[in-house]
C-alpha cells in the first residue's frame, strides 16, 4: 500500500468568484482612504510613510528581511493659485467626469472634501466605467505597425 492510495483525487478547475469590477472598486477606495491620510500628513507639513518589508543582502552575504519606509505620493498638487486633485488607478489618472482629469479647489483644506466626494462616488460605483477604461491594457504596437495594419 502506497501513501497516495489514502488520498481522494479529483479533477477540478479553480473558479474565480470575485467580480473584477468590485476588485477594481475596492482598490480605488483603498487608494482614496490612503490619500486622506496623505492629506492629513500634508496639513502637518510631514510626509506620509508606509512601512514595508524588503529582502536585502547583508554584509555577510545573507538574504535578510528588512523593514523600510516608503513615502506615498499625493494625488493633489498646488498650481494656478489653488490646488488640483486627481483620482488615480495605479499610475494612471482617471477622467472622473469623462473629459477632465482634475478637480480645482482654492485651498489645501478643501482637498479633503474632494477626496471624500470621490470616495463616496467610488463606493457607490459611479467611477466603475472610468476605472474600466483606464484598467484595460492597450496592445503595444511597434512604430509603423499601426500604419501597416491600416493599409492591409
Amino acid at each position: 500500500m502506497t501513501h497516495l492510495t489514502k488520498l481522494t483525487f479529483k479533477t477540478v478547475d479553480r473558479s474565480v468568484k470575485r467580480d473584477p469590477i468590485i476588485a477594481r472598486r475596492d482598490k480605488l477606495v483603498a487608494g482614496l482612504k490612503e490619500q486622506k491620510l496623505v492629506h492629513a500628513a500634508t496639513l502637518k507639513k510631514e510626509d506620509h510613510l508606509v512601512e514595508r518589508d524588503k529582502w536585502m543582502t547583508n554584509d555577510m552575504g545573507e538574504r535578510v528581511l528588512v523593514k523600510t519606509h516608503r513615502r506615498i505620493r499625493p494625488w493633489f498638487f498646488e498650481q494656478d493659485g489653488g490646488w488640483y486633485v486627481q483620482c488615480r488607478y495605479g499610475a494612471r489618472v482617471i477622467t472622473a467626469d469623462g473629459t477632465n482629469n482634475a478637480v480645482f479647489v482654492k485651498s489645501l483644506a478643501d482637498v479633503l472634501g474632494v477626496l471624500d466626494t470621490l470616495l463616496n462616488a467610488a463606493e457607490a460605483g459611479e467611477l466603475d466605467t472610468a476605472i474600466t477604461q483606464v484598467a484595460e491594457r492597450k496592445p503595444a504596437l511597434k512604430p509603423g505597425a499601426a500604419k501597416a495594419a491600416a493599409h492591409a
